[in-house]
C-alpha cells in the first residue's frame, strides 16, 4: 500500500494535479466551492475507470441538486458488460448515473457493433455520449504513455444507423465531432435524437481547410440543430484548475459576435442539458 501511494504521489507529481480526496463526497464539496466561485449552477461528473462509478454516484446522491452523473463503459469487454449491467444499470434506475460515455476508436469497436446494442437494450433510459474525431489524452502524453486508438471507428456517420434504430435513445457527439464537424451536422439533421456538446478549447477547428472560427461552428451548427440541441461543456479535470473557464469565456464570446440572443444563450448554458438529460 505504501508502495502504491509512492507511485500515485510521484504520478500526480508529474501531472501537476492536487490528489483528489478519498472521501467522493468531500471532494464533490470541493467541487461545488469551485462551481460557486464561477457561478456555475450544476455540473456532469464522469467516471472514467470502473471503480469511479460509485464515487460518481455518491457524489450525486449526496448533492442532486448540483451534479449529474455519467460513466464511461466499454461494451466490448466482457467484464466491463457485466459490471456495467450489474452494478450500473441500478444506478441508471435510480438516477444517479444519466449517461453512458462510449469511446470507440479508444475500444477499438464500430458504434454499430451488436455489443452497443446490446447495451442499449439494457439501458434504455440512459442517455449516450459516443466520442468521434479526433481522440488525444493529455494525461497519457504527461506521462510518456502511448494513445494508441484506432480513428476508423471515429467517424460520426457510423452512429446514423444506431440512432435511427434507437429514436428514444438521445446520443451526444462531444467536440462538434472533433474534426467531422461536417458528418456530426449531417448525422444531426437526419436524426433529432442527436445531440451536439461545445466542450474543450476545439483545437480540431485548425484542421479545417480552409480554418474556421468558434463563431462559425457555432453559427452553422445552429442553422443545422436550432439552439435545442447543443449542449456547453467545459471538460473540467483536475485542480488546481479546476473549473476550466476558458471555454465558457470563449463561446460567450463567439455567441455575442454572433449578436445571439440572451435566450439561445440561455438554452445552451443552462436549459438544454437539463432537458436531455
Amino acid at each position: 500500500a505504501q508502495q502504491k501511494q509512492s507511485d500515485l504521489d510521484s504520478v500526480f507529481g508529474i501531472l501537476g494535479w492536487e490528489p483528489p480526496a478519498e472521501d467522493p463526497v468531500a471532494f464533490a464539496g470541493t467541487w461545488i466551492a469551485e462551481l460557486d466561485r464561477h457561478g456555475v449552477h450544476r455540473a456532469m461528473l464522469i467516471a472514467s475507470l470502473p471503480p469511479d462509478f460509485a464515487s460518481v454516484a455518491a457524489a450525486v446522491t449526496a448533492h442532486p441538486d448540483r451534479f449529474w452523473g455519467a460513466a464511461m463503459v466499454n461494451p466490448l469487454d466482457p467484464a466491463t458488460v457485466a459490471q456495467t449491467v450489474a452494478n450500473i444499470a441500478p444506478l441508471v434506475h435510480s438516477g444517479q448515473i444519466h449517461m453512458l460515455c462510449l469511446f470507440p476508436a479508444m475500444h477499438g469497436y464500430s458504434i454499430q457493433h451488436e455489443a452497443v446494442k446490446n447495451l442499449l437494450q439494457a439501458l434504455p433510459q440512459a442517455r449516450i455520449f459516443v466520442h468521434c474525431g479526433i481522440l488525444s489524452v493529455g494525461v497519457r502524453g504527461k506521462l510518456g504513455l502511448p494513445s494508441r486508438f484506432d480513428l476508423k471507428f471515429s467517424n460520426p456517420i457510423d452512429l446514423h444507423a444506431l440512432a435511427l434504430e434507437f429514436p428514444k435513445t438521445r446520443f451526444v457527439i462531444p467536440h462538434f465531432g472533433a474534426g467531422y464537424w461536417r458528418e456530426t451536422l449531417m448525422v444531426a439533421q437526419l436524426c433529432p435524437n442527436v445531440y451536439l456538446d461545445t466542450s474543450s478549447s476545439n483545437s480540431w477547428m485548425k484542421l479545417q481547410a480552409p480554418a474556421v472560427s468558434l463563431a462559425t461552428v457555432l453559427k452553422e451548427t445552429l442553422a443545422i440543430t436550432g439552439p435545442q440541441r447543443v449542449l456547453f461543456g467545459s471538460d473540467s479535470s483536475f485542480f488546481p484548475r479546476g473549473w476550466n473557464a476558458s471555454v465558457a469565456t470563449a463561446q460567450i464570446g463567439a455567441l455575442e459576435e454572433l449578436g445571439a440572443d440572451a435566450s439561445v444563450a440561455r438554452r445552451l448554458f443552462v436549459e438544454n442539458l437539463h432537458d436531455f438529460l
